[in-house]
C-alpha cells in the first residue's frame, strides 16, 4: 500500500512539473541537468570546482560559524556567529552549486554531505515555513527588527534568504529528485504567500531574487501562487521604498525606481 502511494505522489509531483512547464513562457530555459561539457577548457574547470571549490566552501562555511548559526536556530538559543544575517545564503548558494556538479558527475559522499546539511537547514525551520538563523535563535542583530519583516526595506534581506533557499532547493531536486530541502523551500514559500500579497503586507524588496526564485518554485511545483506572489513582489505599487539605500534596485510607486530587471 505505501509502494502505492509513492508512486501517486512522484506521478502527481510529475504531473505537475509538466503543467508548469506548459504554461511558461515559448522560450525557456534549458535545464542544466540537460547540459554536459566536454570540452578541454570547460571540463577540467568543472572538475576542479566538484573536487577543490565546493568541498572549500563547505569548509569554510563550518569554519566561520555559517552551519552554526543553523544548529543554534534549531536550538533556539546563542549568539550570531557571523556578521552578517544574509550568511544563511552561503550555504543555500553552496549547495546550488553541489547540485549542479552532481548533475555533471554523480559522488555518493557528496550527496551524503548534502543531505546532511538540508537536515541541519530543516532543523532550523521554525513550524510555520520561517527560516532565518538570526531571529531564530533569540540573537539581536540591528538589521533585522523587532518583527519579522519590519526591516526588509532596509536591510533585513528575509526575502533575499528565502529567494536563494527557493533556488538551491530546486536545483537540488532537479539534480537529484529528492524533495527534502524542496519541501523547506515550499512551507517557507507558503509563509510568504500568506504574509504579502494584495490587502496583505506589501514591501519592496531589497533584490530581485526572491522574485526569481518563486518562478523557479513554480516551474518546479507547477503551483501557481507562486508565480503569482512573484509577480506582485516585482510590480511597482504602493510598497515600501528603501529610504537608507536610495538604489534602483528597489521598486516602489516612484517614477525614478521602477526599473527592476526582471519579467515574470
Amino acid at each position: 500500500m505505501m509502494k502505492k502511494i509513492l508512486i501517486l505522489l512522484t506521478l502527481l509531483s510529475f504531473i505537475a512539473e509538466t503543467n508548469a512547464q506548459n504554461k511558461d513562457y515559448p522560450y525557456k530555459p534549458i535545464p542544466f541537468t540537460e547540459v554536459k561539457l566536454t570540452d578541454e577548457f570547460w571540463s577540467h574547470r568543472l572538475e576542479v570546482n566538484r573536487t577543490a571549490t565546493i568541498p572549500l566552501a563547505f569548509k569554510k562555511s563550518e569554519e566561520t560559524g555559517r552551519v552554526k548559526n543553523f544548529i543554534q536556530a534549531a536550538n533556539h538559543e546563542g549568539k550570531f556567529c557571523t556578521q552578517y544575517p544574509f550568511d544563511d545564503t552561503d550555504i543555500y548558494k553552496t549547495i546550488e552549486g553541489a547540485s549542479y556538479s552532481l548533475s555533471l558527475h554523480p559522488d555518493k559522499k557528496l550527496e551524503m554531505y548534502l543531505d546532511s546539511m538540508i537536515t541541519i537547514v530543516g532543523n532550523a525551520q521554525e513550524p510555520d515555513g520561517y527560516l532565518y538563523t538570526a531571529r531564530t535563535m533569540n540573537s539581536t542583530h540591528a538589521w533585522m527588527g523587532k518583527a519579522r519583516w519590519e526591516k526588509e526595506h532596509e536591510l533585513s534581506h528575509e526575502l533575499y534568504n528565502s529567494g536563494h533557499l527557493f533556488e538551491a532547493a530546486v536545483a537540488h531536486f532537479q539534480a537529484t529528485r529528492k524533495r527534502s530541502l524542496l519541501n523547506i523551500a515550499i512551507r517557507n514559500a507558503d509563509l510568504l504567500d500568506q504574509v504579502f500579497g494584495e490587502g496583505k503586507l506589501s514591501v519592496a524588496p531589497g533584490h530581485e531574487i526572491v522574485e526569481m526564485g518563486l518562478a523557479k518554485l513554480y516551474r518546479a511545483t507547477g503551483n501557481v501562487k507562486y508565480l503569482n506572489l512573484a509577480r506582485f513582489l516585482s510590480t511597482p505599487g504602493e510598497k515600501e521604498s528603501m529610504p537608507k539605500l536610495p538604489r534602483n534596485l528597489i521598486m516602489s510607486g516612484k517614477p525614478e525606481n521602477t526599473g527592476r530587471i526582471i519579467n515574470l
